[in-house]
């Protein structure tokens, strides 16, 4: 029986041959956008004023869901250009570095986001923080919807599709780590934030090193919100719809402590009124975090 080991190799080819193969066709819960290149990886970098940021490079995704709510959909190939985004969302600290009032809800620690704030308070800070580093601020002031330069050096609130693809860290899941049941490692959501903001950067963060995206606050984005917006978004560096002028709603992403994880997915959109002229805003489930083109200061 001489050729028994011999049978048995090949025997033993052939069964890992067929596990290779079948282990290739099982689908992945996080499957990296091919469009995006592997070797242009995030990194992070410290500005000025000593901000944690991470630089994401310019790179192509897929935005929105076809699976989701109607507002999510279409499902549309975007690309876009490279940008710097907060690490954490903004703080009661760094708010006090810029002298503004702060009008949150939960003030017992300096390292929780700040929340309550209306659209236009966000987009101030941007602007004093754009100064404090030396940078030409993005926002006219001067204008009564406060617009946007996005050439200019200085910060901004992302737009709906930079936090998306932030968010998304390179995958085509409602979650880039996975399942949903692995949602209390990475946010505060309402299952486990005993109803209020938590300190950031407690959790897991995405794979990009960024945390609190799935849930602690929401975070204002620029865009108005249209719930029809996707149908005709542009592919390349897309800023949302013309503003109606009235009953204004912009983009808020990402879930907060009250939000269910369906609310935590990278894709879920909600629309909210700003509250720059209502005396009585109170969305203490509302934050943000800031972004700035490369080349200012790094």
């Amino acid at each position: 029986m001489r050729f028994l080991p011999s049978l048995l190799l090949c025997v033993a080819a052939v069964c890992l041959t067929a596990c290779e193969k079948n282990a290739s066709n099982v689908p992945s819960e996080t499957k990296t956008d091919p469009a995006t290149p592997a070797a242009s990886a995030p990194k992070e970098i410290t500005s000025k004023s000593g901000v944690q940021m991470i630089l994401l490079p310019a790179g192509q995704f897929t935005m929105g869901s076809d699976r989701g709510n109607p507002d999510e959909a279409p499902a549309h190939k975007v690309r876009l250009s490279a940008l710097l985004i907060d690490k954490f969302e903004v703080t009661h600290e760094l708010f006090a570095k810029a002298q503004l009032p702060d009008p949150s809800h939960w003030q017992d620690t300096a390292a929780k986001p700040v929340e309550r704030v209306r659209w236009r308070d966000a987009k101030r800070y941007c602007n004093e923080r754009s100064l404090l580093e030396g940078l030409a601020p993005c926002y006219n002031e001067k204008t009564a919807d406060w617009d946007c330069d996005y050439s200019a050096t200085g910060y901004r609130l992302p737009t709906e599709a930079e936090w998306e693809y932030a968010c998304r860290a390179g995958t085509d899941a409602s979650f880039d780590f996975g399942q949903a049941e692995k949602l209390r490692q990475y946010a505060w959501s309402g299952e486990n934030s005993e109803q209020k903001t938590h300190v950031v950067g407690q959790k897991k963060p995405n794979g990009f090193g960024i945390y609190d995206l799935y849930g602690n606050v929401s975070e204002w984005c620029e865009d108005v919100y249209s719930p029809t917006y996707y149908r005709e978004s542009p592919e390349v560096d897309p800023h949302g719809p013309a503003n109606p002028g009235k009953d204004v709603k912009r983009v808020i992403r990402g879930g907060s402590w009250k939000s269910s994880a369906d609310q935590c997915r990278a894709t879920f959109r909600q629309g909210e009124r700003t509250g720059d002229t209502d005396a009585c805003f109170s969305t203490d489930f509302c934050g943000f975090r800031c972004v700035r083109r490369p080349g200012g200061a790094e």
